[in-house]
């Protein structure tokens, strides 16, 4: 059975009326940046993550990047990563001038490990970003610690994890910042690039709101350097109609873990590969963005490629599509080298050649998991003899 990655088209295609309804509204208002749409969409959005402002923005990463700079981050400064996750989140840091610095992830769960944040920490630490990577949060108690007792900034990079929580409280509002992505591959996915930047600082939203559009105020008027960070119109009218459906997509995703889960639940380590599932921290939602398997070589593995990449390629003669999130850290990237050296971060170089994230949008079927699973069940069972 063939099985995409994402078919945004089951999802939006049964909304086309609504979502041509608001298109129409849209062109016939003639308001095409900024204005009501955007303005009622801000405020919306920003009560899921349960922050007190929300400044609509034109992609999650110019999010992470308005919220550094409203911080004042920049040439000189530092700013403490994960290794592991995807490029925005240190990219953003290198635009502003200021130097990633790469730290560890949890074994378990891939999220930045507060245990190694600070033995990072210089005099020219500014912040810490930590991802709620695949749709779990991170562990924010352990990370608000450390932050407290150095001074430093928090911006949640929830990218990956709009509406999850950490202890009963919606990522996105526990630090200084949050940054949102609508990517159409997200869980609430735009029909084109769109973010979100959400504190409960009014300070810092008057400066984030300024930062989107040039740093005007009044018009004309720039007291600071800004960007061209508007959310469009029209993205946020179409968000707007599937805002209310984002509590059963996340459903129907975490209800498509808990089959591969159960499917490929009780699979024993073989002597030529081990094959472990997702983990879910107790104190946490983890609302499914990416299903991430990790796929590990044993003694009795005699093949130049690794298990994970034979798994991968196994899958798609198959017609069962995957995807490697993420394939080299972010310390390994040529573009950082120039922050380096950096000291081992063994968790995050053995994800990056060990995971493989299998579909999870909304609108598989039963039996397109079922088939998924089947297909690496018996992958295992044949390595393993």
């Amino acid at each position: 059975m063939r099985v995409p990655l994402l078919d945004v088209r089951r999802q939006n295609l049964p909304l086309e009326a609504e979502l041509s309804a608001a298109f129409e509204r849209v062109l016939r208002s003639g308001q095409f940046i900024l204005g009501p749409e955007v303005e009622q969409f801000e405020t919306a959005a920003a009560a899921v993550t349960g922050a007190r402002f929300g400044i609509g923005v034109s992609s999650g990463t110019d999010a992470i990047l308005v919220a550094l700079m409203a911080l004042g981050i920049g040439p000189g400064d530092e700013v403490i990563c994960p290794a592991f996750t995807f490029f925005a989140t240190a990219g953003c840091v290198a635009r502003v001038g200021a130097a990633p610095v790469f730290v560890d992830s949890c074994a378990e769960c891939f999220n930045l490990d507060p245990a190694g944040i600070e033995r990072r920490i210089t005099p020219r630490t500014k912040a810490i970003i930590p991802v709620h990577l695949f749709g779990q949060p991170a562990d924010l108690d352990d990370i608000l610690e450390v932050a407290r007792r150095h001074n430093l900034a928090v911006i949640e990079d929830a990218a990956q994890a709009f509406g999850a929580e950490y202890r009963g409280r919606p990522v996105g509002s526990i630090g200084e910042f949050g940054a949102v992505s609508f990517f159409p591959s997200k869980n609430l996915g735009a029909l084109g690039d769109a973010g979100l930047v959400v504190t409960n600082n009014p300070s810092l939203a008057e400066k984030a709101r300024r930062l989107r559009n040039h740093g005007q105020h009044p018009k004309y008027m720039h007291g600071v350097v800004g960007g061209n960070f508007r959310l469009d119109a029209l993205q946020a009218a179409l968000l707007a109609v599937k805002l209310p459906h984002l509590p059963d997509y996340t459903a129907r995703r975490q209800q498509h873990a808990s089959e591969y889960t159960l499917a490929l639940a009780g699979m024993a380590a073989g002597a030529a590969i081990a094959i472990s599932l997702p983990v879910t921290h107790p104190d946490r939602t983890h609302i499914a963005n990416q299903y991430t398997i990790r796929v590990r070589r044993g003694p009795a593995w005699r093949h130049r490629e690794s298990p994970r990449d034979a798994l991968r390629r196994r899958l798609a003669e198959r017609g069962i599509a995957s995807e490697i999130y993420y394939p080299v850290p972010l310390h390994a990237q040529e573009c950082f080298r120039q922050f380096g050296p950096h000291p081992g971060l063994p968790v995050a170089e053995e994800a990056a050649g060990d995971i493989l994230s299998l579909p999870v949008f909304p609108e598989l079927t039963e039996e397109e998991t079922a088939s998924v699973a089947a297909e690496i069940r018996q992958f295992a069972s044949e390595a393993n003899g």
